[in-house]
């Protein structure tokens, strides 16, 4: 079962519980910068095992201690609850991997 693509109203509202988050189309983008590229590649670790759960994986790209993701569904042509829910996820896992530091 395909995820139902948000209205443009309920698109702005979850962006707006996600400041750092923008839009760019049928997407939605952050870049995330941690630490050093070991603190990078572990939250890239822990998204990879939620994303593989959830049946939903991000276009991402790494390069040192910055991490560019881009998250849209594929299979309903734009933007799902799935996209919020990751993002949420992601920066959640973002504040647990800067705390153990």
């Amino acid at each position: 079962m395909t995820a139902e693509l948000l209205t443009p109203i309920q698109i702005e509202n979850a962006l707006g519980s996600l400041p750092e988050w923008s839009r760019e189309g049928d997407s939605i983008h952050k870049t995330f910068r941690f630490e050093d590229f070991q603190q990078a590649f572990a939250w890239m670790i822990a998204i990879a095992h939620e994303a593989e759960e959830r049946n939903h994986h991000p276009d991402w790209r790494n390069v040192y201690n910055t991490v560019e993701v881009t998250l849209t569904t594929h299979d309903a042509g734009g933007l799902t609850s799935l996209d919020f829910d990751l993002a949420r996820e992601m920066n959640a896992a973002q504040r647990t991997i800067e705390a153990k530091d």
